[in-house]
């Protein structure tokens, strides 16, 4: 599995985000659902912005990453001001994969 980073940037009082909120969550869902999702919420310290980690099967590519992500609802209604994506290696991984245990 390949592990991604993505770090949204958005204003802690924006209201678009606060109307589609739901539907962003619904959608973390489903990629938790199917395994994809590793862990998301909020920045707390006010100034707001989320992180989410995701897992995509090997070989996916920030490319594969950024083409599930475009799915989020955030992003397809422009309530971001900005998404950076990273590839990541767990090295100490406390997250398991559900994949794997089966």
């Amino acid at each position: 599995m390949n592990v991604f980073a993505i770090e949204y940037t958005y204003r802690p009082d924006s209201e678009a985000i606060q109307q589609i909120r739901p539907r962003h969550r619904e959608f973390l869902r489903e990629l938790l659902d199917s395994g994809n999702l590793i862990g998301s919420g909020p920045y707390t310290d006010g100034d707001g912005g989320a992180l989410i980690l995701i897992r995509l099967p090997e070989p996916a590519s920030l490319t594969d990453a950024e083409e599930l992500m475009n799915q989020d609802p955030f992003y397809v209604e422009g309530a971001l001001e900005a998404r950076t994506f990273h590839t990541w290696n767990p090295v100490l991984n406390v997250f398991k994969d559900p994949q794997s245990a089966r």
